[in-house]
């Protein structure tokens, strides 16, 4: 192998790792501001709710039966990324959520707001890591990208297809929704690809994001 394969390899397992576990860390920023987690935190939730399991026990169970349908329906999807995210991401949740309540007791609405925009921030970015590093990415993720190679929707709106779905379904088997719910629901799509043109994709190509960016910004000002 070239040291130019090497290198790009390198990135793209760090790319992976990362993202999948800061996807984890978001999702625990999200439990800590109450104000709703993301959409399919929201399905697990209330699917979690009718069962006696421990949360990151139940987590690898049902990502296990979606892993099921994407290795039926699109393999090409599956990973390192969506083991990590199978096996990991449940327990990641569940101590970040212990740390953050252990670490900040009694949060007040600010801090609860600043929580949940962390919490936005990290998952869009983490999701627009892994899904560049083409390494394979949870078993949800997939089913948005899926959509979008095999229909005419864009991946911005099988997105929110998909969030609004998991949302009415959680909700319905008693899971919270809220704010941070509803941002999610219609601003993760363009969030993850605004994160990767900016960020993920200069970076898995070893280049400095903010001179492609500013480079970019040039030529559509000539």
């Amino acid at each position: 192998m070239s040291d130019k394969k090497k290198s790009d390899k390198i990135r793209r397992i760090v790319m992976t790792v990362s993202g999948v576990s800061a996807s984890g860390v978001a999702v625990g920023f999200f439990n800590y501001s109450a104000f709703g987690m993301d959409p399919f935190q929201v399905l697990a939730h209330g699917l979690w709710n009718l069962t006696s399991l421990g949360y990151g026990t139940f987590y690898t169970i049902f990502s296990l039966l979606l892993f099921i349908f994407v290795l039926i329906t699109d393999r090409k999807k599956i990973g390192l990324g969506t083991v990590i995210n199978m096996f990991l991401l449940g327990y990641i949740t569940e101590f970040f959520s212990w740390f953050l309540a252990w670490l900040f007791p009694d949060g007040g609405l600010f801090l609860r707001l600043v929580m949940l925009i962390i919490g936005i921030t990290i998952m869009c970015l983490a999701a627009a890591f892994y899904f560049t590093a083409n390494m394979g990415v949870s078993v949800y993720d997939a089913v948005a990208l899926y959509l979008s190679e095999h229909t005419p929707v864009k991946f911005q709106f099988c997105r929110i297809g998909s969030d609004v779905f998991c949302v009415a379904l959680g909700f319905f088997f008693g899971a919270q929704v809220g704010l941070g719910t509803i941002i999610t629901m219609f601003f993760t799509g363009p969030l993850i690809h605004f994160f990767q043109e900016t960020l993920a994709i200069p970076l898995i190509r070893g280049r400095n994001p903010i001179t492609c960016n500013v480079k970019k910004s040039r030529t559509s000002t000539l």
